[in-house]
């Protein structure tokens, strides 16, 4: 293991100095950065070049350039040593100081939008695999293709026009008609008929459950203005707490596995405990404290596996965390919901931001904050989701195909083993094994794709600054998006090659 990882440190080391000089040879011969001022009409004209040139080691060879600049991020790799230099903009702003505050943009922007598309993508593929042919895997599909072939500016205009300039209009009289209920709740009815299956009966039972609860949902929702003064309460949260049990029981464990069903109990009641008990603490948090809640939850959710025992200590555990992990996430919406009132009277009645990633001027505790940030990245998150989302649950539903014809899958159904088993812990395991290797290509070319949704959106972020760079000849921005890219390619394509030890044990690293 330890010379596979030396090896390959030193093989993507030498990828990086050899892709970098294309890419600064590239740049440097095909982009003048003295352009604007040639224009000008300064009368001053010729001191600003000769500035430029200064600044900018114009008067150096591009290659002796490249030399040099590749010292300076080389001093990136000494630890501690406050030495990282990538050089100087146009505008004479060092690279390394505005590098951070744009790759923090990019990578909140592109992480929910990547795990909510594995999440969903991989989740929805399963389903669709394991109803093959049905009227939900003709949906999905048609679905899949045509987000697929969306360009990502159209998506995001789209949303900018019907989703944050039609949704704040909503908010100006949050009142749903009940014919649009209706028409809402038999779309949702098809749906969930769809995932259920069954026979006729079953489906229609369950298109008439799900629809007629729905309609009742929204229009009680709009009864008791809750799109104005949101919040899941006590009620709706036990509701929640105890689906979440169950379901969490019942993919991971199975019903029938009393032990298991007991740490998910106890895990939802410390759950309620604590939403019921912690609310003062909410008022006065801070990130650092919501995280130290979440570390001792999780602690607390192994141990509650560890103690409840049984032949399978590993499966309570993993029950009680995931128990753990949805429910505090539940709480912890429920308490940006409280603060939405708030948020509402900030942005004038305006919540859903179209540009930028925050408000200027906006004050607040954590939770108003926080709801601005998501209200400024929703937008180009959904346009982000609904590209990569096509492609996992492709890749996902002819994975797990092609994992249940095999013939460790027939073995397993033979020898009496439930579906649920057979699907959870034999077939998805090895559908992961192609999920990994798409997730490391699809790391780099989401932060480095996001050009477009950025612009649009207008958030200051990796993409942006690739973008003005080249526009202007800059080159040192330019190599620093390069680096980080191919930093970020490299490091989780690695990953991925260790995953596959983890994922399949015929596989060996050496």
């Amino acid at each position: 293991m330890a010379s596979f990882i030396l090896r390959r440190l030193l093989v993507s080391v030498l990828i990086i100095i050899a892709a970098s000089f294309l890419m600064y040879m590239l740049v440097a011969y095909s982009a003048d950065p003295l352009a604007d001022l040639r224009s000008s009409n300064n009368p001053n004209k010729t001191q600003l070049i000769n500035a430029r040139i200064q600044l900018l080691q114009l008067d150096i060879a591009p290659p002796l350039r490249w030399l040099l600049w590749l010292g300076g991020a080389a001093k990136c790799l000494i630890p501690f040593a406050n030495s990282c230099d990538l050089g100087s903009t146009i505008s004479n702003a060092k690279v390394v100081d505005i590098l951070p505050q744009a790759l923090t943009s990019t990578v909140q922007l592109v992480t929910v939008a990547l795990i909510l598309a594995i999440l969903l993508g991989v989740t929805i593929g399963i389903v669709t695999a394991l109803r093959q042919y049905s009227g939900l895997d003709n949906v999905v599909t048609f679905l899949s293709f045509f987000l697929y072939s969306l360009p990502a500016f159209l998506v995001a205009v789209l949303l900018k026009e019907f989703v944050a300039i039609g949704f704040n209009n909503f908010l100006a009289g949050p009142t749903i008609p009940w014919w649009v209920a209706v028409l809402i709740g038999v779309v949702a009815g098809l749906i969930w008929q769809s995932l259920i299956g069954g026979d006729m009966r079953r489906r229609a039972v369950t298109f008439g459950v799900s629809g007629v609860a729905t309609a009742g949902v929204l229009l009680l929702m709009s009864a008791t203005n809750w799109f104005l003064h949101p919040g899941l309460g006590p009620v709706v949260m036990i509701i929640l707490i105890a689906g979440t049990v169950i379901g969490a029981t019942a993919l991971t464990a199975g019903l029938q596995s009393r032990r298991a069903l007991i740490a998910a109990s106890i895990a939802g009641a410390v759950s309620l405990v604590c939403y019921f008990g912690l609310q003062w603490l909410f008022n006065i948090s801070t990130p650092a404290t919501i995280a130290i809640l979440a570390i001792v939850a999780i602690l607390v959710s192994l141990a509650i596996g560890w103690f409840v025992g049984g032949y399978d200590r590993g499966q309570n555990m993993r029950v009680a965390v995931l128990v753990t992990i949805v429910s505090g996430f539940l709480i912890i919406v429920d308490r940006f919901m409280q603060a939405w009132p708030t948020y509402f009277q900030e942005t004038n009645g305006r919540p859903i931001a179209t540009v930028g990633s925050s408000t200027p001027g906006l004050t607040g505790d954590m939770w108003v904050t926080g709801l601005d940030t998501f209200t400024h990245l929703a937008l180009p998150t959904i346009a982000l989701l609904l590209i990569s989302f096509a492609s996992y649950t492709r890749y996902s539903r002819a994975g797990m195909l092609e994992v249940l014809g095999q013939d460790f899958i027939r073995t397993a159904r033979a020898k009496g083993l439930p579906e649920r088993t057979v699907v959870v812990r034999h077939a998805f395991r090895n559908m992961l094994i192609p999920i990994t290797t798409l997730v490391a290509f699809d790391v780099g070319a989401l932060l480095g794709g996001a050009i477009i949704t950025e612009k649009v959106f207008a958030i200051p972020g990796m993409g942006s600054l690739f973008n003005a760079g080249l526009q202007r000849g800059d080159l040192n921005p330019v190599m620093a998006y390069f680096l980080v890219i191919a930093v970020m390619a490299i490091l989780f394509n690695f990953l991925a090659d260790l995953s596959y030890a983890a994922l399949d044990p015929r596989v060996r690293v050496r």
